[in-house]
């Protein structure tokens, strides 16, 4: 496998989206790059600057390179359909002056979800109808259509906990329907793990598909209240269900050893979502973590 790009991304300082009290942008970014990253993400769009040359300054001071952005849209509902393309579009043309390459899209969570993620039942009975995975796959593929022949970007799908694209069979079911050539998969290791997939399971059998890789990883202690309790999705992120990299669960040396069989290069982003305590402190210490994740991709897996 030829190295890939390493990056952390704004949702490790509890970014989620542009409107809410955040972080300044400048802070992440010299965190990122001060621990040891060659990349970031856009995170929620409005959040980094949205002027070409304004993100390129920011971005070139810190020798940073920008991965691609997370666009959460409603991805069953036809009536919808018009306004997720227009801003999937808006979100690809500035990725595009900077040389993207994908474009990340993720099912929008759902509150139905996110009161029993981590506990989908693997027979379907809590994900789509039939006529809503028609619609979600349609609207993924009309996005992937408009935004290459756009700008150029591929579209990969973020199976994300909280949402219909969760779980192994959901992961299953969307690579099944949508055409390769237009829509393939980000593969995060701590959704899979926390949506109750094997990520070198998924690597192995869709490694293919695999063109963008968020590498987080799920305290073990957590996941089993996760499993074994009815904690909500939020709840568990307030209690830090994810960890650094190598603290957890995730095999992270079998995720990697089945992408190399597909030769990926592309860019493995650490993430550790983080929520705000009461007093809007944020623990872990956001920096110290992705100091300690870098560290273990460096010195366990030699990235």
């Amino acid at each position: 496998m030829s190295q890939p790009r390493i990056g952390n991304a704004p949702v490790s300082w509890a970014v989620y989206e542009a409107h809410l009290p955040n972080p300044p942008y400048a802070t992440v970014l010299d965190a990122i790059a001060a621990s040891g990253y060659s990349g970031t993400e856009l995170g929620p769009y409005g959040y980094l600057p949205t002027n070409r040359d304004d993100l390129a300054r920011e971005l070139d001071a810190r020798k940073l390179t920008l991965g691609s952005s997370f666009v959460p849209v409603s991805l069953e509902d036809p009536a919808a359909r018009d306004a997720v393309i227009a801003h999937s579009l808006k979100v690809a043309s500035l990725l595009a002056q900077f040389g993207v390459k994908e474009l990340i899209v993720a099912d929008d969570e759902d509150p139905k979800r996110t009161a029993e993620a981590g506990r989908i039942p693997a027979d379907g009975s809590k994900g789509w109808t039939a006529a809503e995975w028609k619609n979600a796959v349609a609207t993924l593929e009309v996005i992937a259509r408009r935004v290459m022949d756009a700008h150029g970007l591929s579209v990969v799908v973020h199976h994300h906990a909280g949402t219909f694209i969760e779980t192994t069979e959901e992961i299953d079911r969307l690579l099944e329907m949508a055409k390769p050539e237009l829509v393939n998969l980000l593969l995060d290791t701590g959704h899979a793990v926390y949506g109750g997939a094997d990520p070198v399971d998924v690597a192995t059998r869709h490694g293919a598909r695999v063109k963008y890789v968020h590498l987080k990883d799920a305290d073990r202690k957590q996941l089993e209240i996760v499993r074994t309790t009815g904690i909500s999705m939020q709840d568990a992120w307030k209690a830090g269900v994810f960890c650094p990299l190598g603290q957890g669960v995730v095999d992270f040396k079998g995720v990697v050893a089945a992408l190399a069989k597909c030769h990926y290069d592309g860019w493995m982003i650490v993430e550790q979502d983080v929520v705000p305590d009461a007093s809007g402190k944020l623990n872990p210490d956001p920096t110290e973590s992705a100091r300690k994740s870098r560290i273990y991709l460096r010195e366990v897996l030699g990235l």
